[in-house]
Parts: C-alpha cells; structure tokens; sequence
C-alpha cells in the first residue's frame, strides 16, 4: 500500500515520464534515420489500418495488453496509462514537431530522442505503478516458457521489427543506435528515479 503523498508523486513521475517518453517517440519517427524495433511496427502497420502513428501505438498495446490473458499478467495502472498517453502525445508532438533538414540535425534529433527514451523509461519505469504492455508480455511469456529475459526480450524484437519493415517501416542507423545504447540510459536513468525502493524487492523492466 502506498500512502497518499507517495502515490501523488508516483503519479506525477509516471505521467511525466509517459509524456517524454512519447516526444521523443516523435523525435526519432522526425529524425527518419530508424527507429526501434516496436516503432518500425507501428509505422509499418499504421497507414494499412487508417490510423496515426500515436493511434497505432495505442492500438497494439490494447493488443498485446489482451496478450496478458492466458499468460496470468496482472496489469497495473501504469499498464493502463501506458496505453492511454504515450501515442496520445506522439501524435501531438509529431503535430507540433517539424521534420529537420540536413543530416546534421537528423542526427541530433536522433541522439536527443533516444537520450531522453531511456530518461522517459527510467522515469515511468522508477514510478512502481506496473509495467508497460510490452514488458509485460515479454515477462509473462519468461515465465510459461522457463526461457531468460534475454533470449525472449531478442526473440520478440527481431519479430515485430521484421514484420515492420516487411510493412514499409523505417529501419536504419537509428534502428541499431536504439538497440546498442538504449539500455545503458535506462540503467543509469532508473536508479535516479526509483521511488521508495526496498531491499530485495524486484527492479521493474523497461517497456
């Protein structure tokens, strides 16, 4: 049980860190140099089924959300959240965002957007309120399969990126820099941001 000072500000983090977490969705999807394996998905689904990219978003993790079923998941309200607002701030960051031109600001926009990835993650991941969708299907499926994170986290990844860019999704030095990089961020991003954490509880994964 959280008391009521600890939920306001578990809240407040997670809401914040969803918010960034979609702007710098929007920044890599503007640096067009490749984005990370979900991403390349959801743009490589959107234009087929007549959504936005923050639509789709939204949209595959309702579905991968219904994928918790069978595999005993107990969603949280940051599962639930997760859902909700980071394809919903997408969209409105990618409505507000210009596309940069010149390969030097593509550049930029790409390391600023995967920098504050991780932060984001750290952020909504420290605040304890569950887990996003995708971390969650990727844990439950550890869990009925006995098989490491590692080897479940790389399995679904090379999924959904290959079946996005069969779809037409961006896939470039973008893609590789967001694989290589993004998990030493959200290392060194979620001690900062972890609320409340005690020994021996388990540290929550990135979504």
């Amino acid at each position: 049980m959280f008391d009521h000072d600890r939920l306001f500000a578990r809240l407040v983090q997670l809401l914040g860190g969803l918010s960034l977490y979609g702007i710098s969705m929007a920044m890599l999807v503007r640096a067009n140099l490749g984005l990370d394996p979900w991403d390349v998905l959801h743009q490589g689904v959107a234009p087929r089924i007549g959504l936005s990219f923050g639509q789709t978003v939204n949209l595959v993790g309702l579905v991968v959300l219904v994928l918790w079923w069978p595999l005993r998941q107990r969603p949280g309200l940051g599962t639930v959240l997760n859902i909700v607002v980071i394809g919903t701030v997408t969209d409105i960051a990618l409505a507000l965002m210009p596309a940069p031109e010149g390969h030097a600001p593509r550049i930029a926009l790409l390391g600023l957007g995967i920098l504050l990835n991780g932060i984001a993650g750290g952020a909504y991941i420290g605040a304890g309120l569950g887990p996003g969708p995708r971390d969650g299907l990727m844990t439950g499926l550890c869990q009925r399969l006995r098989l490491p994170i590692k080897l479940v986290r790389t399995a679904i990844e090379l999924a959904v990126l290959g079946i996005g860019w069969m779809l037409g999704g961006t896939v470039g030095v973008g893609t590789i820099l967001y694989a290589i990089s993004i998990g030493w961020v959200v290392h060194h991003a979620l001690p900062f941001f972890m609320i409340d954490k005690r020994p021996g509880s388990s540290s929550p994964v990135k979504s």
